[in-house]
Formats: C-alpha cells, structure tokens, sequence
C-alpha cells in the first residue's frame, strides 16, 4: 500500500516555471495555477498544508501588489498554511514585508530546485509537528490534567512526576513563579489520586488577613468571638476524604504555622472555641513562590514544618524555560477567547508570534492569558498584531526567523571580511572563501555590494 501523497499548491503564472516546478515536485500532489481567485479555490478544494507563492502575478505581474493580496487571502482562509514565497522583485524589501504579513519563507529567484524542495520539506515537517501539537493540545483539555497545554520536554517531565506521586497518599510542594500553574498542577494531583470522588478544596493564604485565616482552615463553634453567630466547618474539615491546597504557603504567618504542625503530625484539629478534637482524614499539596529553605534560615518559616509539607517537592519551569510553549499557549487563549466573545480572529502576524517567542514572559503564563485576551479585545483586523499585545519587536528579530535572510547576511558579511584579509584583492577574496571569481562577482551582484 503506497503512502498518500501531500498536497502541494504552486502559484505561478510563468508557463516554463510552472513545467519545472511539476516535475520538481513530482513527489507530491501537486496543483499549479496562475492568478489569486485560481488559488484561492485551490485552497479550499485541496487544502494544502504548503504552498509556494510568486509575488509577480496577473494583472501586476512586474509587480508584487498581486501576489500580497493573494498572501493575505491564503493566510485568512487557512491560517495555519505554510507560504512559501518566491520573487525577484526588490528581494529584501519583499522578504521583510511577506514574512511580517505571515508567510514561512522567502525565496530569491532564479529557483534553485534543490534548494527550493528543502525549503519545501521543511515547511511540511514544521506543519506536521504544529498539526501535531494541536492534536495534543486538544488532548490535553479531556485529559485528566485539563487546562494543560505544553511540548516541553521539562513540563513533560513535571508531569510525569506528578503521575508517580498521585497515587501516593504523600504530602507535595509545588515549587514556582507566580502565573506557572501550580493550581492547575495540584488538580492533577488529585484528580490522579484516589481521592479524586471527594473534595478539593483550595485556599490561599497571602490572600486572607491572618486574624481570619484560622478560622478559614480550622472553622469555630457559636460564640467563640464576636460575630460568630453559628457553628462554621473550615476548610480542613470540609476537605475529609479528599485533598486541601494551600497556595503560598510561605505566606502563612508563624502562629499558624505552629497550628498546621500539629494537625499534620495528630491528624485532628479544634474548632475555634471549641474543646473537642475532630480526626481529618486529608490530603495536603501546597504551593509557594518563595524560597522556603531561605525562609527558615531567615527564621522565617519552620524546618519541622517544611519537612512536613514537602514529602515530595516538584519544580515548575518558567514560561521562559518552556521553549515554544509560548506560542503554543497564545493560539489555545486565542481559540478560547475568539469562542467566548464570539470574534472571528484568525491568528496571529509573524511580528506577534516573534515578540511572543522572543517576550520574557515575567509574569509567566498567568500574564500572557491576560495578553491574549486584551489582544482579542482590541484588534481590529483578521490577525492579532505586535501593538495589539503591546510587545515591541525590531526587524532583526523578524529577519533572523527567515533562513533566506541570515543566509543573505552570513555571505555579505564574509565577503566583507574577506575583502579586508586580502586587502581589496578579488581573487584572493574569492580564494579565502573558497569560490570562484565569477561566483564571487554574482554574489557581489545579487546583494548589490560596492568592493
């Protein structure tokens, strides 16, 4: 049984051109067309997953008008195309303009198939992988770590940690930054455990003043203070059977650290103003942004505490350190926020995706959801661009994604210095670079270079 063949959509209006790329691409299932209506049924009765695209097309064929047109239709119709663009028409200038509206790659004619058909196989592979992380992703949303959305191999690891240690009626510290989701982690925990029919119940303890936060955890009788007008179950008896998170415990003040203790080693907690002791059968994961070991030896925190708390110990990655990830993120908000405010987004420009690889992302993966949604909020055109997430980017970054481009600059820059280690002398230039004096003239003339 033979492998199904890809398809491949060229536009080109050039009769010659159009034999050559059918017998380049013979490997593929190939459709050829020549204007921008052409390829736009094309896109629809075919979609291709790569398409080769020449600027210089009816009715503008000594132009690139025609063929940005025909760029910014292909990429509204099916955004996730890979585009391939070919021309010979102010090459550099073109380059930038065609990458900043979306397109993958750009190519200088005259074509060189060999070259031309590695560029084209790239794009099928980063196709099939990006094909592949939407696969994943939608995985992801049924699975029983929902909300969890990585290609990491460091976030992979994260998680199969947390496979191992849910079964494990163990207590588990979820170490990491702010916005890295350390909430969405201990879910998992419990949804993995055998607890997950019961409870989970969550509190946070940088959030409630301290004088009420003992009463948050071990609950009161009636009349044990001013305004406690009925018996209340904390959070830890509400917890039975299932599983209690405690965000930022490093939060937590010192008396109540004193308190927690005890629960921990007896398993039984009083009620404010109440005598009795109540067996919990609990849980405990807990999450901090603090350097807790730093804490104790600041006399900060408990060492007999930490201890309890940190059976297990599991460290986060920054969105920073999650490569790619980023990215993979920003398209999941998008599909998430275009679904609830009902908007027709279809993605996003390379300079977004380039500030968004290339963002620190401080306040992690909290600030680019927050992003995202802003972003969705304020656009006005079919794609989310660099300002409408307030991220800056220059045009080395958008060059240095095009391999045509580094490659334009790699050459210009050891003719250069070439030209300098001989002095001004064209063949021992083109000696040190090891081509020959005509080639050595064609590239000073395709990169219009003064020696």
């Amino acid at each position: 049984m033979t492998e199904k063949k890809r398809n491949l959509l060229v536009v080109e209006d050039d009769p010659g051109l159009q034999r050559q790329y059918k017998w380049n691409f013979e490997g593929y299932e190939t459709t050829i067309v020549g204007e921008r209506e052409a390829a736009f049924k094309a896109i629809e009765a075919h979609k291709p997953a790569v398409v080769t695209l020449d600027l210089g097309l009816p009715p503008d064929p000594d132009g690139t008008s025609e063929g940005f047109a025909t760029l910014e239709g292909i990429l509204t119709r099916a955004p996730n195309t890979k585009i391939i663009v070919a021309s010979g028409h102010g090459s550099h200038e073109s380059a930038l303009k065609a990458i900043a509206m979306g397109a993958y790659d750009f190519y200088q004619k005259p074509v060189d198939p060999d070259q031309l058909g590695l560029i084209v196989e790239r794009a099928y592979r980063l196709y099939d992988l990006e094909e592949e992380n939407r696969i994943l992703s939608a995985d992801n949303q049924s699975s029983r770590f929902k909300g969890l959305i990585t290609g990491c191999p460091a976030m992979y690891k994260v998680c199969d940690m947390v496979e191992r240690v849910a079964p494990a009626n163990v207590s588990v510290l979820l170490l990491g930054a702010s916005g890295t989701g350390k909430e969405l982690l201990a879910r998992a925990v419990h949804n993995l455990s055998d607890r997950k029919d019961e409870k989970f119940v969550a509190i946070n303890c940088a959030a409630i003043p301290e004088n009420l936060l003992e009463s948050e955890l071990f609950g009161y009788e009636k009349g044990a203070f001013t305004g406690a007008a009925k018996q209340t179950i904390g959070k830890i008896e509400l917890a039975e059977g299932g599983t209690l998170f405690l965000d930022e415990i490093g939060d937590l003040q010192f008396s109540l650290q004193v308190k927690l203790l005890r629960f921990l080693q007896e398993r039984v907690i009083e009620r404010i103003g109440g005598r009795n002791e109540i067996p919990v059968d609990v849980r405990i994961v807990c999450a901090t942004h603090q350097n807790l070991e730093s804490d104790i030896a600041e006399g900060r925190f408990r060492e007999d505490l930490f201890y309890r708390l940190s059976e297990i110990s599991i460290n986060i990655p920054t969105l920073s350190e999650r490569r790619g990830d980023s990215i993979l993120l920003a398209k999941a908000f998008l599909n998430k926020f275009n679904s609830e405010m009902d908007k027709q987004i279809s993605g996003f420009t390379q300079e977004a995706l380039t500030a968004i690889s290339s963002y620190n992302w401080p306040g992690n993966v909290r600030e680019l959801e927050n992003r995202i949604k802003r972003s969705v909020i304020m656009c006005n055109g079919r794609k989310i661009n660099a300002d409408d997430l307030e991220l800056s980017i220059n045009e080395d970054q958008i060059e240095n994604l095009n391999l045509k481009l580094v490659r334009e600059k790699s050459d210009i820059k050891a003719i250069q210095k070439a030209m300098e280690q001989s002095n001004g002398n064209v063949t021992q230039a083109a000696k040190i670079l090891g081509i020959s004096r005509p080639t050595f003239y064609g590239l000073v003339k395709q990169y219009d270079m003064t020696i």
